[in-house]
Order: C-alpha cells, then structure tokens, then sequence
C-alpha cells in the first residue's frame, strides 16, 4: 500500500507545512536499481589505522570519490568511520568528533558506517569498553540522521583485514540502496571466506534458489529480487495459492512447486524438485509464515499449533533434509525471516512472537553444522513492512506504526528481498549465524 503521506511531504507546499506544523517528514529513500552508481557524491574514510588507509586504497579502486579529510561545506555521499584498533574509550573521542562536524554536510539518502571489531572477543575490559560504545554511538547517531540517510556498522573478528571479502561485501551493502530500510544494525564478519561478484548487478548469476511462500507480498519481492540478481527461482506455495504462484514463477522464469512446508517430507520434495528440474540446489528462503493472532488469555491450541508448525517446525525439518543431503554441500546459503516481534514482543502474537524467536535460535545454532562445506545461514528481522495485512490494519494504528522509526515510514517488500539477496550472495559468505533486522530501526521495544 502507498504511504500517502510520505509521498505529500516529500516536496513542494506539503513539505513546507509538515515543517512548520513540526509534522513528521519522512523523504523517499534511495532504493536500488540495476546501474546506478553504489554511491551518489565524496566516500570520507576517517580512521588512523593501518585496516583505514587499507580501506580507502580499495574504494579508491572501485571508482569512489574518497577522501581522508573533509573539505569545507562539500556534501558526502557517506562517512566510513573505521575504529577496528581502539584499545580505550578514550581511544573513541577525537575520531567520533572529527566526524561529527561533517555530518551537517551529509547528503540526502546518506550514509555512515563503522568498522570496528567484536566486543566479545576482545582481549581486555577496557578494549571490550570501547568496542561496545561503538555500539551505543552508532544506534544512536541513527536517530540523530535526517533525509533519509542510515547508519549501521560492520564488525570485524579478531584478526580479519578490513579488506577481506565479506567486510567489503557488506561495506557494499551498506552504502548501496539495497540497504534503504536497514538503519542502526550491525553484521559480524566471522571469516575472510566469500568473494565479491564479477558482475555487481548480477551476484546471484547461476545459482539456483528456492523460496516458500513466494505468490504474494515478501515472497514474491524475494523471488523478483533474486531472479533480478541472476538466480533460477523455484517458487514455492501451498496448493490452494497456485494461480498466483504459478504467475509468479512465469514472471521470474523459474518454476513452481505446490508444496504444504509443514509435510514430513517437504524438505526432500524441495530438494528433489530443483535437481531434477535445474540440476543443483545453492539458496533456500525460508519465507512461508502465518499469523493467528489472539491474547494468550484467548489463545487455544489449534492457533498456536498452527503457527508453530509453519513458521518454525517446517524450517527445522527442512534444514535437517538439506544438511542431510549431497546436493546441498557448494557453499549453500539458508536465509529465514523472522520479525521484529521474535525480538521485541508484539501484544497479542505470543505464538508468532515465540516461533520468530526460534527462527533466530535455530540460526544461531544451524551456523556451525554448516562450516564444514562453507555454508552459512541467517536471518532477516522485517519491521513493520507495506504488504496486503498491514493495509488491512485500522488508520491510526497503520500510520503510527510507519512512523515509529528512524526513517519516519513503512518499509517495502523490496526492503525485505534485497537484505535476503545480499545474506544469499558469495559476497556474504564470512556471515553467518546473524539476524539482520530491516525495520527502519525501530523506536521501541528491545
């Protein structure tokens, strides 16, 4: 559904009165689109480091405008703060101001990104200190942003270059518009395995990926998305959705699959399907989910078990076929969606809170039985995301709901579907184990 609003206060008059009514004013966010330039104006790469100058020589490379110092007054595309050597918080105050002063001068659609290292593996309490003020700092430099401009962070592992793939694959995704609706997050970078595409614009060339759920809303983006990055996509549905299904595996040129997720043998039809039909299996999405919202006073068994049964029984049981089988060993990608309400809770979704929250339990525990064959798994957290439900939903409660996070508004399909291409893509594949949320940064709730 369009957000109205957004779209008045974006320019002319009805931006004028939003701010002088003090109105929220949320701007139309730089979005992705196959040929345009990673980023839009001057890259300034801050940071006294070794892992700094590294960085800046390599964007230098990709054709970026970068810079080591700001120049008066000249709008930056985006700031990289890298701090991947802090040993005390002392260490964060003249690096973190020097940055400060430059983000008057920040574009529209902006972006800032730090690299630093992760906190728990720090050697030290002051090194953990000063690694988890990073964290503060950035979530809240993202509240501070305007004009639709995002902050998020990239953390490194004890001993990985700022240049190692995976680092540079999510530098990529953070300064591109795949990253719109992602604000104040953070992804780990465990290893230097994974390796950046030929082709940008095609990173998903020549791998086949399947996707439940996939004839309405998220699923379908997800399908278009991944079809757009170079993959064949094998849509999959419950039977009863299988003329929207099939117009959605005709639109991406892949097939479709009727399938019940929640059958005992779901995984091996899954995997049974893309050999015969393509000849290899690479990504799994794990999209397919419902909702059957009530108070726990009011809930009864049939509505939580149903929504146990698809939203996370059906994901173990296919994971357990895919690590099962020999066709699922070439550096596979898993990508789940959870929700934000696996996170922070959602008043009258105990059972969809509690079968989001396993999503992100099963990922996190997934992630090691697939290191051995260079697989990795993650997860995607969608916010409150324009889709045929939330259009059902009563005005006030819609309209507050777009505007309680950073960005000011609700995200897009799209939004959801180009988080899962990146986790899905080789450029990922030091990333595993992570829960990526795409919710705007949310103002409440954990």
């Amino acid at each position: 559904m369009a957000d109205k609003y957004t779209q008045l206060v974006s320019h002319g008059l009805g931006k004028d009165v939003a701010k002088r009514l003090g109105l929220p004013q949320p701007v139309v966010l730089r979005r992705y689109q196959p040929g345009d330039p990673l980023i839009t104006g001057p890259v300034l790469v801050n940071g006294d480091s070794v892992g700094a100058d590294d960085l800046a020589t390599t964007l230098l490379g990709w054709g970026l405008d970068v810079r080591r110092n700001a120049l008066p007054k000249e709008k930056l595309g985006a700031i990289i703060l890298v701090l991947d050597s802090v040993q005390h918080p002392d260490d964060l105050g003249k690096p973190v101001l020097a940055i400060g002063a430059s983000l008057r001068d920040l574009a529209p659609n902006g972006r800032v990104i730090t690299v630093s290292r992760a906190p728990r593996q720090a050697p030290s309490p002051a090194v953990a200190a000063a690694r988890q003020g990073i964290d503060g700092l950035l979530r809240s430099l993202a509240k501070e942003l305007r004009s639709g401009a995002t902050a998020n962070g990239i953390l490194l592992s004890e001993d990985l270059a700022t240049t190692s793939p995976s680092v540079l694959g999510a530098l990529r995704f953070f300064l591109s518009g795949r990253s719109a609706y992602v604000d104040g997050q953070f992804l780990t970078v465990g290893t230097d395995s994974g390796s950046l595409p030929a082709d940008p614009d095609r990173p998903l060339a020549g791998k086949v990926a399947v996707v439940t759920g996939a004839a309405r809303g998220i699923g379908a983006a997800i399908a278009r998305t991944l079809h757009r990055d170079g993959a064949t996509v094998v849509s999959v549905d419950i039977p009863a959705a299988g003329d929207h299904l099939a117009a959605v595996a005709n639109e991406v040129h892949g097939t479709a699959l009727q399938l019940d997720i929640s059958r005992s043998d779901a995984g091996q039809r899954i995997i049974d399907h893309a050999v015969e039909r393509h000849g290899r299996l690479d990504i799994v999405v794990h999209n397919a989910g419902i909702t059957r919202d009530r108070l726990l006073a009011n809930m009864d068994p049939g509505r939580w078990q149903s929504v146990i049964a698809v939203n996370i029984a059906s994901q173990l049981r296919i994971n357990e076929a895919l690590l099962g089988s020999p066709h699922f060993k070439d550096a596979p990608r898993i990508v789940s969606v959870a929700s934000t309400s696996g996170i922070a809770g959602n008043r009258g979704q105990t059972n969809y809170g509690a079968s989001k929250g396993g999503v992100i339990g099963m990922v996190r525990s997934t992630a090691p039985l697939m290191e051995s064959f260079g697989g990795t798994i993650n997860a995607v957290a969608p916010g409150f995301i324009e889709t045929e439900m939330t259009a059902r939903m009563p005005l006030a409660i819609r309209e507050t709901a777009r505007r309680l996070n950073s960005l000011k508004q609700g995200g897009q399909p799209g939004d959801v579907a180009e988080a899962i291409a990146f986790l899905a893509s080789d450029a990922a594949g030091g990333i595993s184990g992570e829960v990526l949320r795409v919710c705007g940064q949310q103002l409440v709730g954990a």
